[in-house]
C-alpha cells in the first residue's frame, strides 16, 4: 500500500526554520499533485502550499506565501516543505498528502489546488514554534 512518511518537525523559536521531507513508497511522485497541509488542535486542516510535480507549478496559502516553499525531487521520490520566518500562528501538525486531481487555470496551465481531494496522508509532523 502507498506510504507517505513525514519527517523534519520539531520545536523552534519563532522567527526560526524547519524543513519538512515526505518520502513517498509504492507510488511515484512523478506527474502527480503533492501537497503540505496543517491543522492545529481546534482547527480545520488547511492546505498549505502543493506542487504538480510535472511542471513543477506550486501555490500556497496566503498565510505562508513569501515564508514557505515546496519543492520536490523525483530521484529520491521525496517532496520538502522549507519554512523560514517561522511565527506561533504556524504551530501545527503538518501532513504530507498525494494524488489529487489536477486542475486547470484560466490560461489552461495545470495546477493543484490546495482543497482537491487527496487519496493518500502521511501520519503527520508536529511543528511547534514558540515566542
Amino acid at each position: 500500500q502507498v506510504q507517505l512518511v513525514e519527517s523534519g518537525g520539531g520545536s523552534v523559536l519563532a522567527g526560526g526554520s524547519l524543513r519538512l521531507s515526505c518520502a513517498a513508497s509504492r507510488y511515484t511522485i512523478r506527474g502527480n499533485c503533492m501537497g503540505w497541509f496543517r491543522q492545529a488542535p481546534g482547527k480545520e486542516r488547511e492546505g498549505v502550499a502543493t506542487i504538480y510535480t510535472r511542471t513543477g507549478r506550486t501555490a500556497y496559502a496566503d498565510s505562508v506565501k513569501g515564508r514557505f516553499t515546496i519543492s520536490e525531487d523525483n530521484g529520491k521520490n521525496t517532496v520538502y516543505l522549507q519554512m523560514n520566518s517561522l511565527k506561533p500562528e504556524d504551530t501545527a501538525m503538518y501532513y504530507c498528502a498525494a494524488d489529487a486531481p489536477i486542475s486547470w487555470d484560466r490560461s489552461s496551465y495545470s495546477y493543484c489546488k490546495l482543497d482537491a481531494a487527496y487519496n493518500y496522508w502521511g501520519q503527520g509532523t508536529q511543528v511547534t514554534v514558540s515566542s
